[in-house]
């Protein structure tokens, strides 16, 4: 049973779906990515950081997958149930119409051993036959496991992890695997389930009148949380998938944020700008949780500031400052960056990578995206309590004394620490947004250290973020490099957006740094960074460009412009990191920043339009 399903993509015949052709279901602890086949090629258990079940998508041969999938030649669609993270996928046969509901049940924070992943298969027009193949690897298949089957049961055994697969329809099995190849009828259906077995968490069955439960459930957790935002824009459907995409992004048991639910997806196809997302960044999250609050959803910020408030140490004395650029969802601090050589990636796009060495990277801007962050939820939230007013005291503190150290910057460079731009306008945010909260509530701070140090940054980056050869501002101090990370200088608040400084950086990052609708990040040639290979456009910068254009009031162009930019999203409204010029998904998927950034475009280009 060890066949190779093929895909006929655009390009030919491939192992590979491309990483557009994906949706994401997950129960706020982990995450599985279904391809428009079938298959689940991505699933990590217990937590997003786990060693992989499957992951097909990063070796086709070694990583282990889920089929199921219509054994008569087919053509699909994938859509999600209305409002919801259940993830539909339809077969067309010339026999008939059949589809499977892939989905995970929520299940209380207090039940983190319980996993289940169920999919139901049925026939909803004619006879169809199909065929299921479940083909764990372990250990991002390293670590060998055992298997017995007996009639519709089956148990996936390895080391400290096992999975218990429960079936509607007879199974076979070999030394690895479990397969069925069974029929359906018009009105028939199959299910089958996947669950995390051990501690006290019994193997049992999933029987039709139970799936049937757990999908009414699940539907209704997710339409009892989209009930709350606040969102009733013209993209309000798009706007709603990124919110629910963003939640799914949560780690439940501590309040964390992935980055993304993958690792390893390249930025390029055959490049090495391949790298492990599934932790918390402060940076994402932080912005995650204002796209979040912008929509209503206060309970994921109070959550986020709970995590930091008891997982983070504020120290002083590490590379970093008090805060790590990125923490474990559990929060622990320790992420070595290893490489696992035994997988291929992606289409062949080595290295695989495990962990982040970028943690210990000193990236000044954090400070500013959780600060404001935090700003804003003592605004629209709840206000905030006296423990954390002191941990921002000491932040701002911090950045007081440190704001004119050069950094890794917030792409996380790997040529060198300089003095960018961007670091510096995030340390403004950082003291202007305390400066704030403490005039508003009252609240005991060093007010005049705090206004001296937010006036030096103001004035040094007027003075040396300033290009008079470029008419605009640049990357880091004294340079000619653009950037698309200043596209963030009006969005907060720093500078006019219709100031001419700004007006003339507009025009130039529009001529260097915008393709169409799409904006690279930077141009590598001209400020290296110390990593090999080519990198599409990034998709936030995108987004943060379209809020740029609407708040200088370029409306038609702003409009345009994003309206372009959602004909790139994939076909259940999914963005990875970046776009190739070909109009590719590129990078881990779905990234949290660029669907936060959509939501940001998205309200504010609302407002703009009234």
């Amino acid at each position: 049973m060890a066949e190779q399903t093929m895909y006929h993509g655009p390009g030919g015949p491939s192992r590979y779906a491309p990483i557009a052709d994906h949706g994401l279901i997950g129960d706020l602890q982990t995450v599985a990515l279904v391809d428009t086949r079938g298959t689940v090629d991505w699933y990590c258990c217990p937590s997003f950081d786990a060693p992989s079940v499957f992951a097909t998508i990063l070796d086709a041969d070694r990583g282990g997958c889920f089929e199921l999938t219509a054994i008569a030649p087919a053509k699909t669609k994938q859509f999600y149930f209305p409002d919801t993270n259940v993830l539909i996928t339809r077969f067309f046969t010339e026999d008939g119409v059949g589809e499977v509901q892939d989905f995970m049940p929520v299940c209380d924070v207090d039940e983190v051993d319980r996993h289940r992943l169920i999919r139901r298969v049925m026939c909803v027009r004619g006879t169809i036959p199909f065929r299921a193949r479940v083909a764990p690897r372990f250990d991002y298949g390293t670590r060998p496991h055992t298997v017995r089957a007996h009639g519709r049961t089956a148990l996936f055994e390895s080391g400290a992890l096992s999975m218990a697969l429960t079936s509607t329809v007879p199974l076979e099995c070999d030394d690895r695997d479990v397969w069925a190849d069974f029929k359906l009828s018009q009105g028939e259906c199959a299910v089958f389930a996947l669950d995390r077995v051990g501690g006290e968490i019994t193997q049992r069955g999933c029987p039709q009148a139970e799936a049937e439960q757990e999908f009414i459930a699940t539907v209704a957790y997710w339409r009892r949380w989209l009930s709350a935002s606040l969102y009733r824009g013209r993209w309000r459907e798009m706007v709603h998938r990124s919110a629910l995409t963003l939640k799914l992004l949560t780690y439940a048991p501590t309040g964390a944020i992935v980055a993304a639910p993958t690792t390893s997806l390249p930025e390029r196809i055959g490049g090495a700008r391949n790298w492990d997302y599934r932790y918390l960044w402060v940076r994402d999250a932080a912005f995650a949780v204002y796209a979040l609050l912008r929509l209503g959803f206060t309970e994921e910020a109070e959550a986020f500031m709970t995590f930091l408030s008891e997982r983070v140490d504020l120290r002083d004395d590490g590379p970093s400052g008090p805060l790590q650029i990125m923490y474990g969802i559990d929060g622990r601090t320790d992420l070595p960056e290893l490489e696992l050589p035994h997988l291929e990636g992606h289409r062949r796009s080595a290295p695989v990578r495990v962990g982040n060495a970028a943690a210990t990277q000193l990236q000044l801007d954090i400070y500013g995206a959780l600060i404001d962050s935090m700003y804003l939820y003592d605004k629209w939230g709840k206000p905030l309590p006296s423990c954390a007013w002191d941990a921002i005291c000491s932040l701002v503190d911090w950045v007081c004394g440190n704001w004119d150290q050069p950094d890794e910057g917030v792409w996380e460079t790997r040529g060198g620490r300089k003095n960018f731009l961007y670091s510096r306008l995030m340390c403004w945010v950082a003291i202007e947004r305390a400066i704030r909260m403490a005039n508003r509530r009252g609240l005991p701070a060093d007010l005049p250290r705090w206004r001296q140090c937010r006036d030096a940054i103001y004035r040094r980056i007027m003075r040396r973020g300033w290009s008079d050869q470029r008419r605009a501002f640049v990357q880091y101090e004294d340079s000619d490099v653009l950037d698309a990370a200043i596209l963030m200088m009006p969005l907060t608040k720093f500078i006019a957006p219709t100031d001419p400084k700004w007006l003339s950086t507009l025009d130039a990052l529009t001529q260097d740094l915008v393709s169409d609708s799409l904006v690279y990040r930077y141009d590598p040639q001209a400020s290296p960074d110390g990593l090999t290979g080519e990198e599409g456009t990034f998709s936030i910068c995108s987004f943060w460009y379209v809020e740029a254009l609407t708040r200088a009031g370029r409306l038609d162009e702003a409009r345009l412009a994003f309206e372009k930019m959602l004909t790139y999203a994939n076909h259940v409204g999914l963005y990875a990191e970046e776009i190739s010029h070909t109009g590719e998904q590129q990078g881990n998927f779905p990234q949290a920043f660029t669907h936060m950034a959509l939501i940001s475009a998205a309200f504010n280009l609302d407002r703009a339009l009234g």
